[in-house]
């Protein structure tokens, strides 16, 4: 049986992704911070690991690591922040912030990265990190969360490189209904779904495509 980490599990593209994995018989580790929003999300997807903390603490990430030593086949960097709300324009972003929103978006996958390399390495297995348009798009006030977006994706693109007999994908869902939009001051009723963009991703982990940049509108058109 093939075993996934989900972190940011417990809600939005996480959970919905889960949700794909398990109808596909995968064994599954969720993380997220609200414990109580974690054992609803396990109690809705079936049996899974629920291992509630915050992914920027490292006792957490020794925790997660733990519950997949028997093997892992699929890490998903899901876990995010959008940083300081509302979202400013660059002028007025608060830089202690944004150092934690790089400390969430971008340190913490790479700690966990390395937590769990042996095990992925031991099954030639698949990371997964979750990016954005606003990786690649200038748009206005997303520039401290853009910024550690594209980290991630540069991270992503020399890990691709270093690991070659890992897959390595960095992927934009796109616009999804879900609390983050909304909370970054966005029209969230009117995005689709999570499961829209979880279903196009499952595509990209079942067909195993070779490292890269996808966005779930492309993998969904193919």
């Amino acid at each position: 049986m093939k075993t996934a980490l989900i972190t940011g599990g417990s809600r939005g593209l996480g959970r919905a992704l889960a949700r794909e994995l398990a109808r596909d018989g995968w064994n599954l580790v969720l993380d997220a911070r609200d414990a109580a929003a974690l054992e609803e999300a396990a109690r809705d997807i079936g049996p899974v690991t629920a291992v509630a903390g915050d992914v920027t603490d490292a006792a957490h990430r020794a925790a997660l690591a733990s519950a997949v030593s028997g093997g892992l086949d699929l890490l998903v960097n899901n876990a995010g922040t959008l940083g300081t709300t509302p979202l400013p324009r660059l002028a007025d972003q608060p830089v202690q912030e944004l150092a934690d929103t790089f400390a969430t978006n971008v340190l913490a996958p790479l700690a966990l990265i390395q937590a769990v390399l042996p095990s992925l390495r031991a099954r030639g297995g698949a990371i997964l990190n979750i990016s954005s348009d606003a990786a690649v798009e200038g748009y206005e006030t997303w520039g401290g969360y853009g910024s550690s977006k594209a980290a991630l994706e540069q991270l992503s693109r020399v890990l691709a490189a270093e690991e070659p007999r890992l897959a390595v994908w960095w992927a934009d869902p796109g616009e999804m209904a879900t609390d983050m939009l909304r909370a970054a001051g966005e029209d969230a009723d009117a995005a689709p779904p999570p499961a829209e963009a979880a279903a196009a991703l499952h595509r990209l982990i079942s067909e195993r495509r070779p490292s890269g940049r996808y966005r779930a509108d492309e993998l969904a058109a193919r």
